[in-house]
């Protein structure tokens, strides 16, 4: 059973005995991604990521480092467009350590300016890497022609041009406004141990926002069609073609999903069975969905020889035709929920699992639905709530991005 327990400051702790296994994740979760950036801060939040393991005042970034190593544990941290979470995952005895470290990087980082320019360049190897992939730099110019206007379709990683003004001084001023304590959740799933959430507690329970917290706004950014081509010297053609579509608190939430595993989701998926089994158009061919507080979208990604990138296009189009026409069938929808509910408790079987799914519906929801009531909601999806996401996603104009030879 999920529990929450509220800090007297505010910090939520919420945690999951899972007494059968000899392991233990936490993670610290942070209301706080690239979508609530200024322009100029566009990358910051990921930057302070990256910072976060470079040293506090008791501990070089090798020590943090070897202190993990030496149990055995794993340690890291990931940047969305809403959230970041340091976590780890240790041996349940070695739990009251970990959220000792990660503590002491949240609270007592130095930032220190030889540590900034090093990690600056680090970063830096990170966007040209990310820019040299064009199947990663395909969705990322995509959101730029979804929300041109807003700070969703800026990169998470920033831009040179910004991560280059970063420095102490606009790292504590953005952690001071985002990183307070009705921001934060300390999420804890598997075995814990005597003390663990008293420990919790003592480090995150009393420290308090050095002026009035900025709360995360949403925007309603408003979706933008239209294409962009970016002339690469590649092999392939990599498009991204993406829909308007619901946000994560939408009551057709797991509609959506049933629908993205049919539409491109897996192997047995329209697209997979049309375009790569069928035809050999594509050896990459998928779709995804992307829910956020108040936006969402459907993105269909594939990949082909220049000569072959009409032919992928129009199958695409066919395909998306074909559903918007003549819909899905019983045994489709019924394959998909199938397929949903295994990936779902599948997906649970390990702590971190566990402690990411908690600390996310912490965060967005402030509810924890157990694992029969998803499965029961999987199961209550319908054809009309299928052809009701049809309608509103499918039919929209999409934007698109394409990246390719001339």
């Amino acid at each position: 059973m999920v529990e929450v327990k509220t800090c007297e400051n505010g910090v939520r702790i919420v945690y999951e005995e899972i007494p059968h296994v000899r392991s233990i994740s936490v993670g610290i979760w942070v209301n706080a991604g690239s979508r609530y950036e200024q322009a100029e801060e566009n990358g910051i939040t990921h930057f302070i990521e990256h910072m976060l393991f470079k040293g506090t005042e008791t501990r070089s970034a090798r020590q943090i480092a070897e202190e993990f190593d030496r149990i055995g544990g794993e340690v890291n941290a990931f940047t969305s467009k809403e959230h970041t979470c340091y976590y780890a995952k240790v041996l349940d005895h070695h739990g009251d350590l970990a959220i000792s470290i990660l503590a002491d990087m949240f609270f007592n980082s130095t930032f220190a300016p030889e540590e900034i320019e090093r990690e600056r360049q680090v970063v830096l190897e990170e966007i040209y890497m990310s820019e040299d992939a064009p199947d990663d730099d395909v969705h990322e110019i995509l959101w730029g022609v979804m929300y041109p206007d807003n700070a969703l379709g800026r990169p998470i990683l920033g831009k040179a041009e910004t991560l280059a003004t970063f420095n102490r001084d606009m790292i504590r001023e953005y952690m001071a406004k985002h990183y307070t304590p009705q921001n934060v959740v300390i999420s804890v799933a598997g075995h814990l141990q005597e003390g663990l959430l008293e420990k919790i507690e003592e480090l995150f329970g009393h420290f308090q926002a050095s002026h009035v917290a900025e709360e995360a706004l949403l925007t309603y950014p408003a979706f933008h069609a239209g294409e962009i081509v970016k002339v690469r010297d590649t092999e392939q053609a990599h498009v991204a073609i993406s829909f308007p579509a619901i946000n994560v608190t939408d009551a057709d939430m797991y509609s959506f999903v049933a629908l993205n595993n049919i539409i491109g989701g897996n192997m047995s998926s329209r697209l997979f069975q049309e375009v790569r089994e069928e035809r050999g158009l594509a050896y990459s061919i998928f779709s995804y969905q992307s829910c956020y507080e108040d936006v969402g979208a459907f993105t269909i990604y594939g990949s082909a020889s220049k000569q072959q990138l009409d032919s992928l296009q129009h199958q695409i189009d066919a395909t998306l035709l074909d559903i918007v026409t003549g819909g899905v069938t019983e045994e489709e929808l019924e394959n998909a929920k199938e397929q949903l509910k295994g990936s779902f408790v599948l997906g649970l079987e390990g702590t971190e699992a566990h402690m990411n799914r908690n600390g996310t519906n912490e965060l967005i929801h402030g509810k924890h639905r157990s694992v029969d009531e998803v499965l029961s909601l999987i199961d209550a999806i319908s054809m009309e709530s299928i052809d009701r996401l049809i309608e509103k996603i499918l039919k929209a104009e999409p934007a698109i991005a394409i990246i390719g030879p001339n």
